[in-house]
């Protein structure tokens, strides 16, 4: 048989769109949301969706806007035409609307959101100056006819409106709805997407209003919670910029109502905002990343733009929520809608703050450090991005977030780097509250019996006791062997005293984590890390004897230890004592817990030195340093300092050495501590001495740690 030659061309089958519908629209809520957003899309200042008869075989959803409209043409050149592309035209153009809006549309298959609503539609619109035209489409009809081509629609034209008698606008009518029941959470939860689809702090919230009914129960949707009202009461408040890598932000505490604890606010401005380290959520990260800076930059924001931010936080502890009045209200807000959503030109990208959607794993965070962390149940938060220059940001085609790209880690990166800052500044009142809280309510905070027998009732009701039993009696266990072996080897009271409330704390916290409703893998995860605190902490009691031991070679060792760190760094270390012959000075300590303790604050200052020089070399010098020497205090001991010319402490040095506290983004907040408590171990003291009271070279005007050690 000869060889032949065919030119053919796709057939697609006229199910095709009903399945585009389908499987590019996640579900129904999703669906009305995208027809929300082509008002937007349209010019529209205000949208209605009713829900009639609903639940009935009668039902149908009808979605009616009073924008620019459609013509016939229109109609068919573009409405007609899958994956058109006169949206992403218009943008890539910069062109606007009459309004100034961009449009939200991009990829031509958001009008299939109909078609994952009901089998039957019918579309009225009207565009200024032309007739009004129907559409109407029977899925059961068009099915039936093999390929797609053979699907005919027809248009109705109308030179005498019947809808749009003295406007323009788009009414979509969906009956033979494919959601065969809308049940009152579904209707509750679709109200709430729909009312946020437009940022609370936009500054034209006037020019898009939504508004959303269902005639036949109205009772479903009256009482959810007034988002403005609630958040009006919250007792911390954020907002930042990032701006050309100029970082700014705005912190308030107004405190709470019968807490006595002073409010606060703070204000920075070109400030440097401190990104996260590289982890596994940015694995499309190049090696040549920005991200692999740890301060943002002018190249952080490329293909983002400008990033604004608000976050409100609240207490959830039952001491100071009892304190609101409408507690239930606030607590049904962060349940619902709690985390952190996305807006750009002032209109919201589906699905982050949703309650599926953890984008930037605040829940995690918060149970590897439940002292310090926000989870979305105690905060509400909202990104803000201009359309126009956030192209490196693409929405997914089936609309639930954006491509996760560099673009999009560098957007995570800058969220969390702006969200540890608040966390930080929101920490020390939290602990005020905290103290003042427990002088009145929980005078037991000291001991650990009661909150175990709380947390061991709270378990048995819910039927946990066994599953936690092994766990509660290990903690409770090594809790008492860890006041024992301190009062053994005689250990001052005040750095152990940290770790006893540390503890229990611990203990209150899965307490009230199991009254919140907590799921118990969560519960089991936080008991789990607290058993290891304890186990580390009994284990630095048990590690090593103290005895003379010489200071210069405990640097010399650390050095050794970090030798590949301050060449990965590019990090000078100017070390004087290495280069005298003696071995002297000593003291007492444990040679392998100092060592640990040093090597903690060398991480510290390697963290703080990349924040300050982002570029490490100058003329091929080296312009990030780390001084390491020896000197002696008032009555003769002998001391450690290590100093670098970094920013400096940029917080109180008594709330750094506290257990989970860090300025650091993503920081558990534990090398300070720890160094700290390795000093109190070995009867000596950290403290943070003024750089003019030693005798350090100038360029050293960053962090100043004494370690000061008994004398040997």
């Amino acid at each position: 048989m000869p060889d032949s030659h065919l030119t053919t061309e796709f057939r697609p089958r006229a199910r095709l769109l009903q399945l585009l519908g389908d499987q590019l629209i996640a579900n129904p809520r999703l669906a009305v949301f995208e027809l929300v957003k082509n008002a937007y899309d349209a010019d529209a200042t205000h949208v209605s969706i009713v829900f009639e008869k609903i639940n009935t075989r009668d039902a149908r959803i009808v979605i009616e806007d009073n924008g620019t409209g459609m013509s016939e043409t229109t109609i068919k050149n573009i409405w007609l035409v899958p994956g058109h592309d006169h949206r992403e035209q218009q943008r890539l153009q910069n062109k606007r609307t009459e309004k100034g809006r961009l449009p939200l549309g991009e990829k031509g298959v958001g009008r299939f959101a109909v078609h994952k609503l009901g089998d039957k539609i019918k579309l009225i619109t009207r565009e200024e100056g032309h007739d009004e035209c129907t559409v109407e489409i029977d899925w059961a009809k068009l099915t039936n006819v093999p390929m797609l081509h053979d699907a005919k629609v027809e248009i109705f034209t109308h030179a005498t409106p019947n809808i749009f008698k003295n406007s323009s606008g788009t009414r979509i009518e969906l009956s033979k709805l494919r959601e065969s029941r809308w049940g009152r959470r579904e209707i509750r939860n679709l109200y709430r997407q729909i009312v946020s689809i437009s940022s609370p702090f936009g500054k034209d919230r006037d020019d898009f209003i939504v508004e959303f009914s269902v005639p036949d129960q109205p009772s479903w949707i009256v009482d959810l919670p007034d988002v403005e009202h609630i958040l009006s009461q919250a007792p911390w408040r954020y907002s930042f910029a990032l701006e050309n890598g100029t970082f700014s932000f705005e912190y308030s505490f107004r405190g709470v109502p019968g807490v006595r604890v002073e409010p606060r606010t703070l204000t920075g401005t070109g400030e440097r905002l401190k990104l996260p380290l590289r982890s596994d959520w940015d694995a499309n990260l190049d090696s040549t990343s920005t991200q692999s800076k740890v301060v943002a930059d002018q190249k952080t924001t490329a293909g983002i733009g400008t990033v604004k931010g608000h976050f409100y936080a609240f207490d959830r502890d039952r001491s100071v929520m009892s304190q609101f009045a409408n507690a239930s209200g606030i607590k049904m807000l962060l349940d619902e809608g709690g985390g952190v959503r996305v807006y750009r030109d002032g209109i919201r990208v589906y699905n982050y703050g949703e309650s599926e959607d953890d984008w930037l794993g605040l829940d995690l965070r918060r149970v590897q450090n439940p002292t310090m962390k926000l989870s979305r149940n105690i905060m509400f938060g909202a990104i803000e991005l201009e359309l126009a220059d956030s192209a490196g940001l693409r929405e997914k085609t089936n609309r639930e977030g954006f491509v996760e790209n560099q673009a999009y880690a560098r957007l995570r990166a800058i969220v969390l780097g702006a969200l540890a800052d608040f966390e930080t500044h929101r920490f020390r009142d939290k602990e005020a509250i905290r103290k003042s809280t427990l002088s009145l309510t929980e005078r037991r905070a000291e001991r650990l019996t009661q909150p175990l027998e709380n947390l061991r009732s709270a378990l048995a009701n819910k039927g946990l006791e066994r599953e936690f039993a092994p766990i509660l009696a290990r903690i409770q266990a090594d809790y008492q062997e860890l006041q024992e072996s301190s009062l053994r080897v005689g250990v001052s009271g005040l750095g152990l005293a940290v770790v006893f409330h540390e503890v229990e704390h611990g203990v209150r916290t899965l307490y009230g984590a199991l009254e919140a409703g907590a799921s118990p893998d969560s519960v089991l995860l936080q008991a789990k890390e607290l058993m290891r605190v304890l186990d580390g902490f009994s284990e630095l009691l048990r590690k090593g004897e103290r005895k003379r031991n010489s200071l210069k070679k405990l640097i010399q060792r650390s050095r050794e230890v970090s030798s590949v760190r301050f060449r990965n760094h590019d990090v000078k270390l100017v070390c004087p004592i290495l280069e005298d012959e003696n071995d002297g000075p000593f003291g007492v300590f444990a040679f392998g817990l100092v060592l640990g303790a040093i090597t903690n604050l060398l991480d510290n200052a390697f963290y703080w030195l990349r924040v300050r020089w982002v570029t490490p070399l100058v003329e091929g010098e080296k312009v990030r340093k780390i001084y390491i020497g020896v000197d002696e205090d008032e009555s003769g001991n002998p001391q450690i300092i290590v100093a670098d010319n970094g920013p400096g402490l940029d917080a109180d040095p008594e709330e750094l050495t506290r257990a989970f506290v860090s300025t650091r983004p993503e920081g558990m907040g534990l090398g300070l501590y720890y160094a700290n408590m390795v000093m109190e171990l070995n009867e000596g003291t950290l403290s943070f001495p003024d750089p003019l009271d030693l005798d350090l070279p100038p360029e050293f005007d960053g962090a100043v740690i004494a370690m000061t050690f008994k004398r040997g």
